[in-house]
C-alpha cells in the first residue's frame, strides 16, 4: 500500500512554501529507516520510542502552528476547524490518509489512519507492535494547537498538553491504524 503524493506546489529545491511555513519533502524512506534503525529485536527501547514521537509532536507543533497563522488559515477559526483541516493537510500531502473518527472538545481525541508513511510492509516489513511514531507525535501536536493553549515559540507551554497512543497499527497486522490523543497527566 503506497501512499501517492498530491503536492503540486513544491519548489525546484523540494520545499513547499505555503502557509506561511516551509514543509520539506524529506523521503519516508529515510525518516522510517531511521526509526527502524532504533528498533532493539524489533521494537524501540522507551526512551527511542518517546524521543521519535516527541520529535514529530514538535515538529507538527511549530510547523503546525505556522500554517494556522497564515493569512490562507485565517477563516478557519474554530478549534475543530483546525484539527480537521489540519488532517486534511496531512490527506493532500500524501503524509497519512488519516480521518477524525471522534473529537471530545479539550479532552479526547481519535483518529483512524487507512495508510501511513510506517504502515507499508512492503518496503518497511512488519513490526510485533504498533510504530507509527510520525503520525502518533503529529496528532498530538495537532490537539496542542487546538486546545493547548496559546502557542509558544519555546514550547515550554503549550506543546505536551496532550499525549497520543497507538491503539492500532498496519505494520503489525491491523485493518487500520488508530490513535487515540487524550490530556497529559501532569
Amino acid at each position: 500500500m503506497v501512499i501517492k503524493r498530491k503536492i503540486v506546489m513544491e519548489n525546484p529545491s523540494g520545499s513547499i512554501p505555503a502557509f506561511g511555513a516551509f514543509v520539506d519533502r524529506l523521503p519516508a524512506a529515510l525518516s522510517n529507516g531511521f526509526a527502524r534503525q532504533t528498533e532493539v529485536s524489533g521494537s524501540p527501547s522507551e526512551r527511542a520510542e518517546h524521543l521519535l514521537v516527541n520529535a514529530s509532536q514538535e515538529c507538527g507543533y511549530h510547523t503546525g502552528r505556522g500554517i494556522v497563522a497564515s493569512g490562507e488559515w485565517q477563516a478557519e477559526q474554530a478549534p475543530e476547524d483546525i484539527l480537521r483541516g489540519a488532517f486534511a493537510a496531512l490527506r493532500e500531502w500524501g503524509w497519512a490518509d488519516s480521518e477524525i473518527v471522534e473529537l471530545v472538545p479539550r479532552e479526547r481525541l481519535v483518529v483512524r489512519a487507512g495508510a501511513y508513511f510506517e504502515s507499508d510492509a512492503d518496503i518497511y516489513g512488519t513490526s510485533p507492535k504498533p510504530c507509527a511514531y510520525m503520525l502518533r507525535g503529529i496528532s498530538a501536536a495537532f490537539m496542542d494547537l487546538a486546545y493547548g493553549g496559546q502557542y509558544d515559540a519555546t514550547g515550554r507551554t503549550g506543546l505536551g498538553t496532550f499525549h497520543s497512543v497507538q491503539t492500532k497499527g498496519i505494520e503489525c497486522g491491523d485493518e487500520h491504524g488508530e490513535f487515540v490523543v487524550t490530556r497529559s497527566v501532569a
